[in-house]
């Protein structure tokens, strides 16, 4: 599709800058990759809640949610993946230009993909969070009976099982989710927060979740 040649990017009057200084505290993506089953949802929303309770502006994109809606245009197959995860990417970036730490919880499985919405954002906005879980914990969880479905043939292109999953090459944290507790993964992302001047040290932060 031709884009126009009739649209004009409009700076806004309120700056992201000004919204920081309003806020307390900077803006990002905190960007959740892994295996279906690995957590990103359910640590994604650990990590709000948390930073929620100490009026942190914050908001979680949740893979699902946003198929629901957004892009539920799309199918499962590589190239819709590679806009589906575009979108989101876009869809992070007004977060981020409004002030939030938003927290998208995406498979993401291609390198190149993830690549191109880091590219979106200054260097210090995209943090990148890998979710390490062997495959077959992730099958042993499998919450939404995804895995069973697409060794029995009921789901083609599974990530996992009949698609593959790109391991980050350096990402800038790693959760092992099959040896770390919820409470304790949300204590690692909110230190990384602190420690690069994302949070500043205006409240104390609680890690019970």
């Amino acid at each position: 599709m031709k884009k126009s040649s009739n649209v004009t990017w409009h700076n806004t009057t309120v700056k992201k800058e000004d919204r920081h200084l309003l806020n307390g505290h900077k803006s990002c993506v905190l960007w959740f990759t892994g295996l279906s089953g690995s957590g990103k949802s359910s640590l994604a929303n650990a990590v709000d809640h948390t930073l929620f309770r100490q009026r942190f502006r914050s908001y979680v994109l949740d893979g699902d949610n946003v198929r629901h809606g957004l892009n539920n245009d799309l199918s499962f197959r590589a190239t819709d993946r590679k806009e589906n995860i575009r979108r989101v990417g876009e869809v992070a970036k007004l977060f981020v230009d409004s002030g939030h730490i938003v927290s998208s919880a995406f498979i993401s499985p291609y390198r190149e993909d993830r690549q191109l919405v880091r590219s979106m954002f200054e260097t210090s906005e995209f943090i990148e969070i890998y979710l390490h879980c062997p495959l077959h914990v992730c099958e042993e969880r499998d919450p939404k009976g995804l895995y069973k479905k697409a060794r029995k043939g009921e789901i083609s292109e599974f990530t996992g099982v009949t698609s593959p999953y790109e391991i980050p090459d350096n990402p800038d944290i790693i959760i092992e989710t099959d040896k770390m507790s919820i409470g304790q993964s949300v204590k690692k992302i909110i230190s990384y927060l602190k420690d690069n001047k994302i949070l500043y040290e205006l409240y104390p932060i609680m890690w019970t979740v």
